[in-house]
């Protein structure tokens, strides 16, 4: 049920241009971040970049499975939301 309401989220943010999709588009953010979601079978150098990410932009980094299947984007390893609601929302669901 939590994947679900994930992928509805991200894709409300998605329509609304507040996702980003891949870890090069999200390597060239600056800020503004909310939260990052990673895909867990991403390769060892790929999960080490988004390690990185993770503490260059400060935002709280969540683990699933199958992201290109919740964003829509083939081969999707990290997404970045950019928008504080949903970003809270889908924080507020992992937890229950």
């Amino acid at each position: 049920m939590a994947e679900s309401k994930t992928a509805a989220y991200l894709g409300f943010a998605r329509r609304a241009g507040k996702l980003t999709l891949g870890v090069n588009a999200v390597s060239m953010l600056r800020g503004g971040v909310y939260l990052l979601i990673a895909d867990s079978s991403a390769s060892e150098n790929t999960k080490k970049e988004i390690e990185k990410l993770t503490r260059k932009l400060s935002a709280p980094l969540v683990w699933t499975e199958r992201l290109d299947l919740l964003t829509g984007k083939e081969f999707c390893k990290l997404a970045a939301l950019r928008e504080r609601n949903l970003a809270e929302a889908i924080l507020a669901e992992r937890r229950d």
